[in-house]
């Protein structure tokens, strides 16, 4: 897939071993923009590591890739579940997000869902915006971080 924002061609494909360490760190920089009070329970070291060695190889990644190679989103879809959906802080509202969705619903097998932070209302709009809904919320209990979570579900 292939498309143009803002005169910068940008094309979604299968992440490579070569990469994890940019999807690593489009996470890493994506979620302190987007989660400033949120607190993660694994350094920038131990994300590295688990792109490299799980997401990547034992996972459907994707990654956004621009001019120049440059990765600038990752998506990971594990089933039905959207497990992941990050951009690099610069890319968010260029369409690159809303391309990534689409993607996951083509190849979901007739429903996903994902889980997002309470506090993150942006991502809620947007997946609201792309058909989810809300169907349950947590204390935060069974995620590594302890911050209250909410699943979204998504039918065609």
């Amino acid at each position: 897939m292939s498309g143009a924002e803002d005169g910068h061609p940008v094309v979604l494909r299968r992440a490579t071993a070569a990469d994890a360490r940019h999807a690593a760190d489009v996470w890493l920089r994506s979620f302190a923009a987007a989660l400033p009070t949120v607190v993660r329970p694994r350094t920038d070291d131990e994300v590295r590591e688990y792109f490299h060695h799980v997401v990547v190889p034992l996972r459907e990644a994707w990654v956004a890739e621009a001019a120049r190679g440059e990765v600038v989103g990752v998506m990971v879809l594990e089933g039905e579940e959207l497990s992941q959906l990050y951009l690099a802080p610069e890319w968010r509202g260029r369409g690159i997000g809303d391309r990534f969705v689409a993607l996951a619903k083509e190849r979901g097998p007739g429903r996903l869902s994902l889980w997002t932070f309470q506090v993150n209302a942006p991502a809620h709009r947007f997946y609201e915006r792309h058909g989810f809904t809300a169907v349950e919320w947590t204390d935060g209990a069974g995620n590594e971080e302890r911050e209250p979570d909410v699943r979204y579900v998504w039918r065609p």
